[in-house]
């Protein structure tokens, strides 16, 4: 249910109601008790997003951070024939 801002017109008296969408605007001022009351339009509240998903970060596959992921050797390391573990050479 929204909540709805009311001000009256002969007072000034401004409030916020709790109401359903379907019911009618109030009328008569709480303070004064004249029959003045105007809606106003309010700002309202912000939407609340709750819980995960909300949030580009949300959707980004666990991967290890640089600290953590274990670092390449600076060294080609050699296999038993004595050349490295890397591509063979083109010639």
């Amino acid at each position: 249910m929204p909540t709805y801002e009311y001000r009256c017109k002969s007072c000034g008296y401004e409030f916020e109601e709790f109401q359903q969408i379907t019911a009618d605007p109030l009328v008569v001022c709480p303070k004064c008790a004249e029959p003045s009351l105007k809606r106003i339009m309010g700002g309202g509240a912000g939407m609340i997003f709750k819980g995960s998903g909300f949030y580009l970060t949300d959707y980004k596959k666990n991967s290890a951070s640089p600290s953590t992921a274990p670092k390449p050797d600076s060294k080609p390391k050699k296999d038993a024939s004595g050349g490295s573990s890397s591509k063979p050479s083109s010639t």
